[in-house]
């Protein structure tokens, strides 16, 4: 189910206590909306924005930000302090694509963030939310219709940090009462925010290029079906987690959830039913199509469904609609 603001609001009229969100990585793909979203529910001082660097987009300008290294746990902790925040959202980490190129300095961040950002949450007893992926999955994992619970041998360090975040998140749960929470994201389209060297990024930058160019060179082949969702369904399902019953949740982290498995054709041909004369062409990066031809096919998210009401709203057309409509305005 959806979170309910009225009800909010009205328990928050009758003096429950509202809730205090640090994010980290809050200017990136995902923070950059969940900033604004979470400010419009719970109110913009509740929200703490925090990144390595600050910009002049509005999630850095419409409330409360600090500069944080998410390496420097002393910092990390006297800000979380600072703001006597309840809730911590870790999102700082580097993506697929490029952690491939750097991957000691990806370990370094991913799970040295996780770990310091878990340790705060111990030490202030927040809530905990981290988000997971797709690509904590592997080659020998069951291609079509995944399991939430399966076979999990990545082949990428981004992988790798994502399989070991979420067994480090359940350990926090387990052994300090920290109550973690996770989602294991397929690719995440947005019109809000360029992508940020992710395997699914192309899934972004074709309706980029679909509207300056009138055509795209894919660099993941056909047939390739990868699991993406639309930018507005993955932020209600992290307040819609967050808002749970905790006595629901077996499995707390590392939900599957995902909206829609496609290919680069029927993206391309959902674009042409708003854009006549799109066309798409391909110039196959051996990289990044490895890491996509590791991941599954499409993913099944019944635990999600069962344990705390999953649902999305955008299919392939009605996203496709939605982001031709909004980049059209913004470019």
């Amino acid at each position: 189910m959806f979170f309910d603001l009225e009800i909010w609001i009205s328990q928050a009229e009758d003096g429950e206590t509202m809730k205090r969100i640090l994010i980290t990585g809050a200017l990136g793909q995902i923070g950059s909306e969940l900033t604004l979203k979470l400010r419009d529910i719970y109110g913009a001082d509740q929200v703490i924005a925090t990144d390595i660097k600050k910009n002049d987009s509005e999630a850095a300008q419409s409330g409360p930000f600090e500069t944080l290294d998410v390496t420097d746990l002393n910092k990390m902790v006297t800000t979380a302090k600072k703001y006597e925040v309840d809730t911590i959202m870790h999102l700082a980490a580097l993506l697929s694509a490029t952690a491939e190129e750097v991957p000691v300095f990806a370990w370094n961040l991913n799970m040295g963030g996780l770990m310091n950002a878990l340790e705060t949450a111990r030490e202030i007893n927040a809530q905990f939310f981290a988000p997971s992926s797709i690509g904590a999955f592997g080659p020998s994992t069951p291609k079509d219709h995944t399991p939430q619970d399966t076979i999990m041998r990545p082949t990428t360090m981004y992988g790798v940090n994502k399989v070991a975040g979420e067994l480090l998140s359940d350990y926090y749960f387990h052994k300090f009462g920290v109550d973690t929470r996770g989602l294991r994201f397929p690719g995440l389209i947005s019109y809000a925010t360029l992508p940020g060297g992710g395997t699914t990024d192309y899934a972004v930058e074709i309706y980029y290029d679909a509207i300056k160019k009138g055509k795209y060179t894919s660099y993941i082949g056909k047939g390739t079906f990868m699991d993406m969702m639309y930018m507005p369904d993955a932020l209600n399902a992290i307040v819609d987690l967050m808002e749970a019953d905790s006595s629901q949740l077996v499995h707390r982290n590392a939900f599957n959830v995902t909206a829609m498995s496609i290919d680069p054709e029927e993206i391309a041909a959902s674009i042409i039913k708003y854009i006549p004369g799109f066309e798409i062409s391909y110039h196959v990066d051996p990289n990044r199509q490895k890491i996509a031809d590791s991941w599954p096919n499409s993913i099944d998210v019944t635990a999600s469904k069962e344990e705390w009401g999953f649902k999305y709203a955008y299919d392939l057309d009605s996203m496709t609609k939605d982001m031709i409509e909004k980049l059209r305005k913004k470019l």
